[in-house]
């Protein structure tokens, strides 16, 4: 099935405008990815909770639409 990689960071972006964010497909399947991730919205947040933040923005499409994504993600 598979996820654009537009789609992914429009979703990110859609939860946190200010961020800069990049995706990278890992196997050219459209199943695997990396992001990076920086938003002020993380500042504060251990890294656990940043990356549930960005989970909570694809609004449940990890694990389905989107089998892998490796996160990395950091406060601006």
């Amino acid at each position: 099935m598979g996820m654009p990689a537009g789609e992914i960071e429009a979703m990110i972006k859609a939860a946190f405008p200010d961020a800069e964010v990049t995706i990278q497909d890992l196997a050219g399947d459209g199943d695997h990815y990396a992001a990076t991730v920086v938003t002020k919205a993380f500042a504060g947040k251990s890294r656990v909770q940043q990356h549930q933040m960005v989970y909570a923005a694809l609004k449940g499409k990890m694990g389905g639409q989107l089998h892998a994504l490796a996160l990395t993600t950091s406060a601006q």
